[in-house]
């Protein structure tokens, strides 16, 4: 079988979870002796909101988990996978719902933001806490009596925060309507990058992953500090490719028009053009980032190339990969398993590095 028609089959058995898990909190609502059209609006919320992404960090945590079992999963284990794979859509189906209506964004996954559907507007609100809340029903409803149940609990709050604090940072920093570059700088970004992508997008689909195959925590050499120690730097990796990739990338590459510049985001390649701007370069950027004006942007891009960001991004990729690359190292090539144990393998962490190391979209 081709890896293509094998990624192909496994988002499909993976989105097959999906209806079983929406009819659950269905049938929930309902139990509560909730009218019809309640039943129809919630329907309409997650079958709106939650599927139909790349479903990325959702496949990460059933990858995970057979990495670590290190064999095919049973169809129970395979479904309490692919449940665990969904809380994480399932969060970030909340995060993109509220996140569109502080940024008054447009298009979402090239179809109108949820907030802008007639009869919506800010419903959204409730409807994005509901996505939210969903986690906490179906964990409940299908690790109860497992022994990492708290531990999951713990984790979906704990992301959920970090990555909050991360938007309020980045919300400030960059609003799309006040343009400050004073207040940007590659120590900002990093802090922004961190806890508003890698958290939630690296670290929780491993650690529940994790805790789902009963790795237990330990007071030296923690499993879990060590995958947080690979997966926040390679989460860090991830997003300055995506910002990068904004710039230099054609609309054919990633499905999409930058628009980095132009909103005022405090991306990577602002930052390091502002770490290695000259007086007279720096006058251009005060002047021309963050405007709703092609020709800005265009001056912006201009000064980009001029100062060679590309190349400082190869840089910039290479020293990462081979960060990355030490850190794996330190896990044992060949770890040894107590018995009925299952322990942290680098193949995890590999298996992500290989898909992002050098991607064009």
């Amino acid at each position: 079988m081709s890896s293509s028609s094998s990624k192909v089959q496994k988002r499909q058995k993976f989105e097959a979870v999906f209806p079983v898990l929406r009819d659950e909190l269905v049938a929930h609502l309902a139990a509560q002796g909730m009218p019809e059209d309640a039943k129809e609006w919630y329907t309409k919320n997650l079958d709106y909101n939650v599927p139909g992404g790349k479903l990325n960090r959702g496949l990460a945590v059933v990858d995970t988990v057979e990495i670590l079992k290190g064999r095919s999963l049973t169809d129970e284990e395979y479904f309490k996978a692919a449940l665990l794979g969904w809380c994480v859509e399932f969060l970030q189906a909340f995060f993109l719902v509220s996140d569109d209506m502080m940024d008054q964004s447009v298009t979402r996954r090239g179809q109108p933001c949820y907030y802008r559907l007639e009869r919506v507007n800010l419903i959204a609100v409730n409807d994005s806490f509901m996505l939210e809340m969903a986690i906490y029903y179906l964990i409940k409803s299908h690790f109860r009596s497992d022994p990492c149940y708290g531990y999951l609990i713990e984790l979906f709050h704990e992301t959920t925060y970090q990555t909050e604090i991360g938007q309020l940072i980045d919300l400030i920093t960059a609003p799309e309507d006040h343009v400050d570059l004073s207040k940007f700088s590659l120590e900002k970004h990093k802090l922004i990058v961190i806890y508003k992508t890698a958290y939630y997008s690296f670290y929780l689909p491993v650690a529940a992953a994790m805790y789902m195959c009963g790795i237990p925590h330990s007071a030296s050499n923690d499993p879990y500090e060590l995958a947080r120690s690979i997966l926040i730097p390679l989460g860090e990796y991830f997003q300055v490719q995506d910002d990068f990739l904004d710039f230099a990338g054609t609309p054919e590459q990633i499905g999409k028009i930058g628009t980095d510049i132009i909103d005022n985001k405090c991306s990577w390649c602002i930052n390091t053009a502002l770490a290695h701007a000259t007086p007279e370069q720096r006058t251009v950027l005060d002047a021309n980032y963050g405007r709703k004006d092609a020709a800005a942007e265009a001056r912006v891009k201009a000064l980009y190339h001029e100062m060679d960001i590309p190349k400082l991004y190869e840089q910039y990729e290479e020293a990462a990969y081979k960060r990355i690359m030490g850190l794996i190292e330190t896990i044992p090539a060949e770890p040894v398993a107590p018995q009925g144990q299952v322990v942290l393998k680098r193949e995890v962490f590999v298996s992500f590095l290989q898909k992002i190391y050098k991607r064009t979209k």
